[in-house]
């Protein structure tokens, strides 16, 4: 029988030389990561192993402990990551770090385990099921610049990028708090649009500081009105668009499609070999079209979960659980408070 290990990703020194090692690491296994969701939402953070205390470690699942009067207690790999592919590379591994996660539920500890990965495991994870499905977008920075640039669509992605490039955008990138604002200020104008609340500003804040130079705002602004803004991080040798908000009285002007486009340049200056452009609804083939035509390549996410559900779930939505017209009309500073209540029970 192989032993486990439980471990603290935050203290361990031997966790960031598995991520450096590690070929599925992403920015969502860092401490950093790891640091801002504990500091944010309160969430225990650990990770299990199979390498004994005083050896290198081989693999690893990362997850969180949620505990939540409003959604249950559960384990989640991770809270509010695109993805969190288990750090493993055999199936024996695999299959013994999620027995020991599965023996809390038959304790009755949790109430049920979801793992969020890219590899289709569902052969190997024995009582789990698909509980989501999602598509991953990434781009390969290995071709040339004008090469990536001839592989965007014309009409969509070139010709919205010509029209941003004739308007008076003012870019501004960096971590300042002017920026933050001016990022958050669009982020509850399009959580609105989507009859959502806007992440916890607190959120955003604790990933700066706890990331530092790896994470970057970009903002663009027309006439002084903020205009679209994404937040980027950088990871090994991979750029991460992980948010973006916008004002969609500019979007005829290409705003965004000139952020994104200035990302992928720095990015590519960088000598990065991928842009990952993130997670996409399966059920969004409007936005997943819209990531096809910058030339990215579609994969799999999966959510497993256990125990075993017999149908795959449809991802628990705010929009359908609370009246749209609460967040349509209600005033910014109601948007906000809700969604400081509400987003620590949605891991």
């Amino acid at each position: 029988m192989i032993n486990t290990y439980e471990i603290d990703p935050l203290q361990d020194v031997r966790w960031l030389p598995l991520l450096t090692r590690h070929s599925h690491s992403t920015v969502f296994h860092t401490p950093a990561w790891l640091s801002a969701l504990k500091q944010t939402y309160g969430y225990a953070v650990s990770a299990l192993t199979t390498s004994a205390p005083g050896e290198d470690l081989k693999n690893a699942v990362v997850f969180c402990r949620v505990q939540s009067w409003l959604t249950g207690r559960r384990v989640v790999s991770v809270p509010f990551a695109d993805h969190c592919t288990p750090l493993v590379n055999r199936a024996e591994e695999f299959e013994c770090l999620l027995s020991t996660l599965q023996r809390e539920c038959e304790g009755r500890k949790r109430s049920y385990i979801e793992i969020r990965s890219v590899s289709d495991r569902r052969e190997r994870a024995r009582g789990f099921s698909e509980s989501g499905r999602f598509h991953l977008h990434r781009l390969d920075l290995r071709p040339s610049l004008d090469e990536l640039f001839n592989g965007l669509h014309p009409s969509c992605i070139r010709r919205r990028l010509a029209r941003a490039l004739k308007e008076r955008f003012v870019y501004e990138e960096g971590r300042s708090e002017d920026l933050l604002q001016k990022f958050y200020q669009l982020a509850i104008l399009t959580r609105r649009r989507q009859y959502l609340p806007p992440q916890p500003l607190a959120w955003f804040r604790n990933l700066i500081r706890s990331l530092g130079e790896q994470l970057k705002l970009r903002v663009i602004s027309l006439s002084g009105k903020p205009a679209a803004a994404i937040m980027t991080i950088q990871f090994q040798r991979t750029m991460t668009y992980k948010y973006g908000f916008s004002d969609s009285r500019f979007h005829p002007l290409g705003s965004m499609q000139l952020l994104l486009w200035k990302a992928i340049e720095e990015a590519k200056t960088a000598e990065l070999s991928e842009f990952d452009m993130g997670r996409t609804d399966w059920t969004n083939e409007g936005l997943a079209t819209f990531k096809d035509r910058w030339g990215c390549r579609r994969f799999n996410i999966t959510h497993l979960r256990y125990p075993a559900i017999t149908t795959r779930l449809e991802r628990a939505s705010l929009r359908t659980s609370l009246a749209k017209p609460l967040f349509a009309w209600a005033p910014d500073t109601i948007l906000t408070v809700a969604g400081n209540l509400l987003y620590r029970h949605m891991a």
